[in-house]
């Protein structure tokens, strides 16, 4: 099971989340979120990773000429799509794109089902709610290119065991407060879900 660390705002975080075996980390560029960090911010942090550690940009209602500046200036290896976009728009951003669906219902987990994705429980503020998501909507269902985010904490992680997840996505679930991270609760996540 893959690990991203979602809303990384510091150096310390980033380094203590890979060493606990974080497979990528996740920088806000959506300057509404209390998690926000600048591109230049970002970039001091990513220039400084161990290699093979992913480097994921999250955007919110952004241009694709913003979003390819932001991605080749601070060497993302994927940009997260947190906005309606058709699969054409994806194509035409220069770096890797990944979709996410903000599910509200059932049938929108089947959005973009030949892609990867990230699934989240909707929210209005985009990501970082805590709000989790009914894992019954996924019965049946092949989930082998599913990112699952939404409300995930170290000690829920054992209820997806079934469902073969690509991976899963975490940010207030492992926060002392908003944008800051609690070691412990990062070491236990990773340690959690690596063993699923």
């Amino acid at each position: 099971m893959r690990v991203k660390i979602c809303g990384i705002t510091n150096f310390q975080d980033a380094m203590q989340a890979v060493e606990a075996g974080a497979d990528a980390l996740g920088f806000v560029f959506y300057k509404e979120s209390p998690r926000y960090i600048t591109p230049s911010d970002a970039k001091k942090i990513i220039d400084k990773l161990p290699p093979f550690v992913g480097r994921v940009g999250l955007f919110v209602n952004e241009g694709i000429d913003t979003i390819d500046t932001i991605s080749k200036y601070c060497d993302l290896t994927l940009c997260q799509i947190h906005f309606d976009v058709d699969e054409e728009a994806l194509d035409m951003i220069g770096s890797k794109a990944m979709p996410v669906v903000r599910a509200k219902e059932a049938k929108d987990v089947w959005q973009y089902k030949d892609r990867y994705r990230l699934i989240d429980a909707y929210s209005e503020d985009y990501g970082g709610s805590g709000k989790r998501l009914n894992l019954e909507w996924f019965d049946g269902m092949d989930c082998s290119k599913i990112i699952l985010a939404g409300g995930l904490t170290a000690e829920n992680l054992e209820e997806l065991k079934k469902y073969n997840f690509y991976g899963v996505d975490v940010s207030s679930g492992v926060e002392r407060i908003k944008g800051q991270k609690d070691h412990q609760k990062v070491t236990k996540f990773i340690k959690n879900a690596k063993s699923l």
